[in-house]
């Protein structure tokens, strides 16, 4: 297979393996990023300030 030897297998599950926990990971981080956004909305319809507004 692809003259990976004997271990193709494994080394084919191993990039497997990565590119799954990779795209886990990102989409966590993008869900993550979408609900952090709808609450940061909540909370400024609710007229919650953020303190990097407020100047100084």
């Amino acid at each position: 297979m692809f003259g990976l030897g004997p271990h193709a297998g494994f080394i084919v599950a191993a990039y497997a393996a990565v590119a799954v926990t990779l795209v886990v990971t990102i989409g966590k981080i993008v869900l993550d990023y979408r609900a952090l956004g709808r609450r940061i909305r909540t909370l400024e319809a609710r007229g919650v300030k953020r303190r990097s507004e407020g100047g100084r």
